[in-house]
């Protein structure tokens, strides 16, 4: 039996420590208080009521003290009946909430200071090259390989599981270079190689020379796709140096209210297209991934008009390939996310299982965005390479009309593809973009 929590004198503080109590403000600490003291909660019910608490107050909603004051006064019933009636009633609220399409206010939610970080470099006698860690045979893979060039982003998105494994402390490897040229790669072999995972990978642009490094890789290895994935707008370096043609700028593209909101720091989506215009005018290949998408009540304009502007801003020529990706996340990084605190409506939706085991949208939901993302794009089906990452062959069946029988022809259908029609890209001579009307840092 679960002892209730006050009736052994500290037990109380006890308890709070272990869950998100010692977190919520003033006002919501003293109702809760109140609450075990008039109704003995058990530790679980402690638990709750503190992560709802929490909740709450990240969605900007009706606060937990409010709500309950307003149901308890409502009811006839007293004691342990009136506290199992209102958690009841109260547990039917957060699904609601979750369930139903959230909604952002339109002068947005309160942005909060900044991440805090300390730059550094130093040795590491961490292997920089990897498998992309989600990558698994239960859902449908590119087969993408990392390289860590920089470990940790001062982005400071929403969702972001980056900041959840390397805190406050931003690591540039001292030995990188000498890494890089110690990487021995299959000659005859494609590799699509990104350096998003574990940070940003423009937003620090030649810093300790990581970009001159990364170029010079690829030169040596004209047989791999060296993708650069980014939210910034720091794209100096492709205008003043000659750049690979093996290397593709490809940016992660939100509508404006999931931008406002849940990717504050990031370069916004003017900045974002412009400087994706100046590289793909250096004849600088270019891709896009609409990862992830956010299930919110303007979704379907808001991403339709995002379709557009891609349409009416680049060529299918210039653009490699284009992927969709939804909201998913582990345990941990829901957990950080509530720990971090500050608004942000991106837990406020259905969480269900994946096959690997992490939690997104429910399966209508996922359907529906990814093929009215993939119908908005009508125009370029035929010219550029379309993919979902780490989705479940039924997502692709109900997209593209196909999937492909295994990740090992995934991958080799997307090098083909991506590779030709980098082979005809017409590259600027280097210094010809200086003239730019964005910021470049």
């Amino acid at each position: 039996m679960t002892t209730p929590i006050g009736t052994l004198p500290g037990k109380f503080e006890a308890d709070a420590a272990q869950t998100l109590y010692p977190l919520l403000d003033a006002a919501d600490q003293v109702f809760i208080r109140g609450l075990s003291e008039r109704y003995r909660l058990t530790h679980q019910e402690l638990r709750q009521l503190a992560e709802t608490a929490r909740d709450l107050q990240m969605w900007q909603e009706e606060s937990l003290r409010d709500w309950w004051a307003r149901h308890e006064q409502a009811s006839p019933l007293s004691g342990v009946q009136l506290k199992k009636e209102i958690l009841r009633q109260l547990r039917r609220r957060m699904e609601s909430l979750k369930h139903d399409a959230k909604s952002y206010p339109a002068n947005g939610l309160k942005t909060p200071n900044p991440p805090k970080l300390r730059l550094a470099q130093k040795r590491s006698d961490r292997k920089i090259m990897g498998m992309c860690p989600v990558a698994s045979e239960k859902t449908v893979c590119c087969n993408l390989r990392t390289i860590d060039a920089v470990e940790n982003c001062g982005f400071g998105c929403s969702y972001c599981t980056v900041q959840t494994f390397y805190g406050d402390a931003v690591a540039f490897d001292s030995d990188f270079r000498e890494k890089l040229m110690a990487l021995e790669l299959e000659p005859e072999r494609f590799y699509h190689i990104g350096t998003g995972q574990s940070s940003d990978s423009l937003m620090w642009g030649n810093r300790h020379g990581i970009l001159d490094d990364l170029c010079a890789f690829a030169r040596r290895h004209p047989q791999i796709l060296l993708e650069l994935k980014t939210k910034s707008r720091n794209v100096r370096y492709f205008l003043e140096h000659d750049v690979p043609r093996n290397v593709v700028c490809s940016w992660s593209l939100n509508t404006p209210a999931i931008i406002d909101n849940e990717e504050r720091f990031t370069a916004d989506l003017e900045n974002r297209l412009a400087a994706a215009r100046r590289v793909a005018d250096r004849g600088v290949g270019i891709a896009f991934h609409f990862h992830p998408m956010v299930y919110y009540d303007q979704w379907t304009e808001d991403y339709r008009q995002l379709a557009e502007r891609v349409l009416e801003g680049f060529d299918a020529d210039e653009v490699m390939f284009i992927s969709f990706g939804s909201v998913t996340f582990i345990k941990p990084v829901i957990k950080a996310i509530r720990k971090r605190g500050g608004e942000s409506k991106i837990l406020q939706m259905d969480l269900v299982r994946d096959p690997n085991g992490k939690l997104t949208y429910p399966d209508d939901i996922k359907e529906a965005m990814f093929s009215a993302m993939y119908e908005d794009f009508t125009p370029w089906h035929d010219d550029v390479f379309f993919y979902l990452c780490m989705e479940k062959e039924k997502f692709w069946h109900r997209t593209f009309g196909f999937v492909y029988p295994d990740n090992a022809t995934f991958e080799r259908a997307f090098g083909e593809a991506v590779m030709v029609k980098l082979e005809k890209q017409e590259p600027a001579c280097p210094g010809d973009g200086g003239q730019s009307g964005i910021a470049l840092n």
